[in-house]
């Protein structure tokens, strides 16, 4: 089996592990963390509908703009998606690290998101 595939493979089983407690619904949907190698995206998700109700990501053209390395463009996307969650009306959210360690880029997309006026 290649690296590749023992990564992915660990990341997917951290993921699912998480998942079966980590859920979100209409009043306090998830947050959801996806980072490639170069982007990071994030999503509000409810669970018992089954519906993505808000997203941001580095590849917005606001973002993509602002000059700085990957984990300044993190804590811009974490700002964005609060500020559009605060606007919906979501002011809870449940964290969802999507099988990432808690730290370097998602980490910073969290704390910037908490400043920004989400509450997890």
């Amino acid at each position: 089996m290649a690296t590749k595939n023992i990564k992915e493979y660990r990341r997917q089983r951290i993921r699912y592990r998480i998942r079966k407690i980590v859920k979100g619904t209409a009043e306090r949907p998830r947050l959801s963390v996806f980072r490639s190698n170069t982007n990071i995206y994030v999503q509000l998700i409810d669970d018992g509908n089954n519906k993505t109700l808000l997203a941001a990501s580095s590849l917005d053209p606001e973002i993509t703009a602002a000059k700085g390395d990957k984990k300044e463009k993190a804590k811009l996307v974490g700002k964005a998606i609060a500020q559009k969650a605060v606007e919906a009306g979501y002011s809870a959210v449940v964290f969802d690290r999507g099988g990432y360690l808690y730290h370097g880029r998602v980490k910073s997309l969290a704390d910037s998101a908490r400043e920004a006026g989400l509450k997890f």
